[in-house]
């Protein structure tokens, strides 16, 4: 069944991190996905990371090799720009115009492009032209300060710059333009800044800062471990159980059912009692282990769950009854998502090896065999 993007062309030019997740997100949404993988440079900088079937983030797309630093190379990548709805890359500013393949050239040649451009800093401001990641860019945007403890600053991953505020913003933002390109006929540049989609995903907090409600003091907050009752907890067994039960009578019946009957927790939002209210908390949840705990608190308005490493998460009940996870060659990974009812996404393919489709896409896509063999012995492409 064909996904809900099917009928899409997106190219997307090689790179690491948001801008293949993002590249992802429309090839398991059935976007025809082609990635440009420059002929002679390694794909894999992070080897380890990216390897075979286990890039997980190239998966459901084709591969091609273009030499980008010949002319007839840079003719090929145009050429296929030309017959797609919208490109990905994921450059620092200014490479793509070095390499002649920048907005201008590009819009020029498909002037209902969407040309989706993925960095840490932004196209433009004073360090646009630096190096950075994700930690660099979150630490900017106020959200790296209000994540940690209370002595220092703890990096989420690389989820909050690379992920949310980065790949899923480029591609929302494309989707956008590509909504309006259908009644305008005009592409455009979306410029995807993780410094700007990090301070986005902070929206809330500001507002709620704004309104006298937030502190900057990391865990002294509702949702910043500084509530007991919304935190993780050690159990017997050193494992751990994520508590969450924020409205009044969640708490209550958390209490209820962990036969927490101790009048000094009773009193949920007493700001001045949290510091020992979260110590006696700690100190009664380190007396069962923690499937002991969720045998008496998980599935109920409790709101307590295990957390699970992830080895343990795709083993989960609930995530096995949703097909949370899936394999594909072998390799666990997550699903597309989010589901949709009549057209759903899927993995189309494993991730493919470098440039091995580049025959196949290119007489697809319009270039006659004798262009193919000929650009195969200058070098312009790789078989």
């Amino acid at each position: 069944m064909a996904g809900p993007l099917a009928g899409l062309k997106v190219v997307e030019f090689a790179g690491i991190g948001p801008g293949p997740f993002a590249a992802m997100l429309f090839a398991d949404m059935g976007t025809e996905v082609v990635r440009i993988e420059r002929r002679g440079v390694s794909r894999r900088p992070l080897s380890l990371l990216n390897a075979g079937p286990f890039d997980v983030l190239n998966r459901g797309r084709r591969a091609v090799a273009i030499d980008l630093k010949r002319p007839a190379g840079v003719e090929v990548a145009l050429r296929l720009v030309a017959q797609a709805d919208a490109l990905i890359e994921g450059f620092r500013p200014g490479v793509m115009e070095r390499l002649g393949l920048g907005p201008d050239p590009c819009l020029a040649c498909n002037p209902r492009l969407v040309y989706g451009r993925m960095t840490g800093w932004g196209q433009g401001g004073p360090l646009a032209h630096a190096a950075g990641h994700d930690i660099n860019y979150i630490a900017l945007s106020g959200a790296l300060h209000a994540i940690g403890t209370p002595e220092q600053p703890l990096p989420p991953l690389n989820l909050v710059g690379d992920f949310g505020g980065g790949a899923l913003l480029l591609a929302w933002g494309m989707l956008a333009a590509l909504w309006e390109a259908r009644s305008s006929g005009q592409g455009q540049v979306v410029d995807a800044a993780m410094t700007d989609g990090a301070a986005l995903l902070m929206a809330m907090m500001y507002g709620v800062k704004a309104g006298g409600l937030w502190s900057n003091a990391r865990g002294a907050n509702l949702l910043d471990g500084g509530a007991p009752f919304y935190g993780t907890y050690a159990c017997a067994d050193g494992k751990y159980l994520a508590v969450g039960p924020i409205e009044p009578q969640f708490y209550r019946l958390f209490l209820e059912k962990a036969g927490i009957t101790d009048p000094e927790l009773a009193n949920q939002f007493d700001l001045t009692a949290w510091p020992f209210q979260r110590e006696k908390l700690a100190a009664i949840l380190r007396t069962r282990t923690r499937d002991e705990w969720c045998a008496l608190l998980e599935g109920s308005d409790a709101c307590a769950t295990p957390v699970l490493d992830l080895e343990e998460a795709p083993q989960h009940p609930h995530n096995q009854a949703r097909g949370t996870f899936v394999i594909v060659d072998d390799v666990l990974q997550p699903a597309p998502a989010p589901r949709l009812s009549r057209t759903p996404g899927a993995i189309r393919n494993p991730p493919p090896q470098a440039g091995q489709d580049t025959q196949d896409v290119l007489c697809e896509w319009g270039f006659a065999q004798e262009e193919i063999d000929a650009l195969l012995a200058a070098g312009a492409i790789g078989a």
